[in-house]
């Protein structure tokens, strides 16, 4: 029987080759499918311009570079998205305050938990 296919595709933004890993992995034993991981503002927008993913996890630091216009992009296309920063929500810039955050480092399952909360009603 082949294997189920993911219930929500989410978009990995991450630099960090490590990070970008273990939240992969995190994502595919939770059921999720993993668009990228992307390591810049670059990639992740030519996957945007690409394909909808259903949600995203997004590092506001990107190699020195800020992905603000990442998280534009989501908000213009009405896909919800998670920062996952060493900043913390001291980092987001002011119209993004809302956007839930995850302080690096952080629990897998956290991660997965806010992810599920906001691919809800997707699909």
């Amino acid at each position: 029987m082949p294997p189920e296919s993911p219930t929500h595709r989410i978009l990995v933004v991450e630099d960090e080759a490590l990070v970008a890993m273990l939240v992969e992995d995190a994502l595919e034993d939770a059921g999720f499918g993993v668009i990228g991981p992307v390591r810049s503002v670059a990639q992740a927008l030519e996957v945007l311009e690409a394909e909808r993913p259903d949600a995203a996890v997004l590092d506001l630091n990107l190699a020195g570079e800020n992905s603000v216009s990442v998280a534009d992009a989501l908000v213009a296309l009405g896909i919800p998205f998670v920062v996952a920063t060493g900043y913390g929500a001291a980092g987001l810039p002011a119209g993004h305050r809302g956007v839930p955050v995850l302080p690096k480092p952080y629990d897998p399952a956290d991660l997965t938990a806010v992810l599920a909360r906001l691919c809800e009603g997707r699909r």
